[in-house]
């Protein structure tokens, strides 16, 4: 099976970023952890949501980096002097990228009962119609 690209379809213009877009997308890295949810909450806006249980705001960054949402979280290890008889909640840390199209924004985050909440806003798309002028030869 040939894969195909963008460039072999002649009417599809100017899209060589989104290709770009697309493949670095698939290199992200994203393991399973932690595990997060997106929604539409409206017309022009989403959520995202990740489970950090145990993580702290302190111990969250969240940063815009070349039009890719990037959350990480990293956890001091506080077992020191503590016997543990068994570890099933690791002090890992983690990192989520998610791209963003031109004209989403991210709005506001906040921590709720363990679930970190992102929120992002896209611009209403405009309609834009132009003539163009034939110069005579």
């Amino acid at each position: 099976m040939s894969k195909h690209t963008l460039g072999a379809y002649p009417h599809m213009l100017g899209f060589e970023q989104l290709e770009r877009l697309l493949e670095r997308t698939a290199k992200t890295g994203n393991e399973g952890y932690p595990p997060f949810n997106i929604e539409q909450t409206s017309d022009f806006s989403y959520r995202i949501t990740l489970a950090v249980a145990g993580f702290a705001e302190d111990d969250l960054s969240i940063t815009v980096e070349d039009r890719q949402l990037v959350i990480r979280g990293r956890q001091s290890d506080d077992s020191e002097g503590r016997v543990f008889l068994h570890r099933g909640i690791a002090a890992r840390q983690f990192q989520r990228s998610f791209v963003l199209a031109d004209g989403v924004d991210v709005g506001e985050a906040a921590m709720e009962n363990g679930l970190l909440h992102v929120d992002l806003t896209r611009a209403k798309p405009e309609t834009v119609v132009q003539t163009i002028q034939i110069k005579k030869g």
